[in-house]
């Protein structure tokens, strides 16, 4: 992944600001329609509910995970070297097996509604696996740079 293809590191802060705002006007609105879609349509009496309140929201707080889970994902590091890049790859590689392997097991033993659940899950936890596992590779690193940097002034 090369690093010319990356947003700068400012947009990452806007990325956490998105998935940020998102928290609380998502448990506002389960407090106030608790059923979400089933509410709207039992009270309209019918399915056609494409631009209907919840189906907006959903869109909206859909695009504003996504967006954030993007923007932090893909933002460069301070110090964006070659190690980076590979550990970039390294961690996209390994959230793409797992969202995979957890894809196919799921949908193999769910059933009707859930189904549909887990692939809108699916739209956005690629990208949550990827930051986990990248910035817990990084983590790592600097830890262990930093004991390697304590042992050596012994």
């Amino acid at each position: 992944m090369k690093a010319k293809y990356l947003f700068p590191y400012s947009s990452r802060y806007l990325g956490i600001g998105l998935i940020l705002v998102h928290i609380p006007i998502k448990l506002l609105w389960d407090h106030f329609y608790p059923n979400g879609y089933d509410q709207h349509i039992s009270s309209s009496g019918s399915t056609g509910f494409l631009f209907s309140a919840p189906h907006l929201f959903f869109i909206g707080t859909t695009l504003m995970v996504l967006v954030g889970l993007f923007l932090v994902a893909f933002s460069r590091e301070r110090v964006e070297d070659e190690q980076i890049i590979q550990l970039r790859l390294d961690s996209l590689r390994w959230a793409i097996y797992l969202n995979y392997a957890i894809l196919l097991f799921s949908l193999i033993f769910t059933y009707g509604n859930d189904s549909n659940h887990i692939l809108m899950l699916n739209i956005w936890l690629p990208l949550l696996f990827f930051i986990l596992r990248f910035q817990w590779v990084i983590y790592r690193l600097n830890r262990s740079a930093r004991s390697n940097d304590s042992d050596t002034r012994l």
